[in-house]
């Protein structure tokens, strides 16, 4: 057997205890251990506590679509995902490929392909993922959450902020350059730099200790900013 599949951790999300049945029989008789889900939400709880080396996705769930499901855990996880799905449309499967899924598998489909399909998918990864919970100091930032906390107490951030945040801690310890920075918050076009000084500024009024000398997010000059990684 592959040592790279052995023991591995697979995390099963869908709605249908049929398939997460023949799933876990299958994954189990090829010496994964497995964790299950039947709702989104309850998915991504799940995606943080089991820690999976791979995620088996249906994009039909009952609270949430499969793809904002995707969407969400990929704002703190580069975990490898696969979407199992009968949605056989194309723009379905560019969807859901383009919203961060590394391979999308038909229903039906043989235990031989999955199997495959999986092996493949744990190749490819780079075996490491970003922690879901950062912690600076006082400051910690739970991204599969969404919640931000300082000193114990929630910190409300408004959506820019909140966005600008946690592309930081997801590259916590790097410089993040201003283009960088106004690409992924705004979009390709942005070039307002000083509307990007404004609100690192009021970022940085809600968790530094002493904004005017922050010693969480320093300013790299002229190229950017860095969050630091240990406090």
């Amino acid at each position: 057997m592959n040592p790279a599949e052995t023991n591995a951790t697979a995390l099963i999300i869908d709605d249908e205890p049929q398939i997460r049945r023949l799933l876990r029989l299958t994954l189990e008789a090829n010496a994964y251990r497995v964790c299950e889900a039947a709702t989104g939400q309850e998915g991504l709880v799940q995606a943080a506590q089991c820690r999976p080396e791979v995620v088996l996705l249906d994009l039909g769930l009952p609270d949430l679509d499969g793809i904002e499901v995707l969407k969400r855990l990929r704002e703190w996880s580069r975990v490898p995902v696969i979407i199992l799905s009968v949605r056989d449309r194309e723009h379905d499967k560019v969807g859901a490929l383009d919203a961060g899924a590394d391979d999308y598998v038909t229903k039906p489909f043989s235990s031989g392909e999955l199997l495959a399909r999986l092996r493949a998918a744990l190749r490819h990864s780079q075996g490491q993922g970003t922690e879901s919970v950062f912690r600076n100091g006082a400051l910690e930032v739970d991204l599969a959450a969404r919640a931000v906390r300082k000193s114990g107490k929630e910190v409300k951030l408004t959506p820019t902020e909140y966005a600008l945040l946690r592309l930081f801690v997801t590259h916590a310890g790097k410089v993040i350059t201003h283009r960088q920075l106004l690409t992924e918050v705004w979009g390709p076009n942005a070039r307002d730099t000083q509307y990007l000084r404004v609100h690192i500024a009021h970022l940085r009024r809600k968790i530094e200790n002493d904004p005017a000398r922050p010693e969480l997010i320093v300013t790299e000059p002229s190229i950017g900013y860095r969050l630091l990684a240990v406090g």
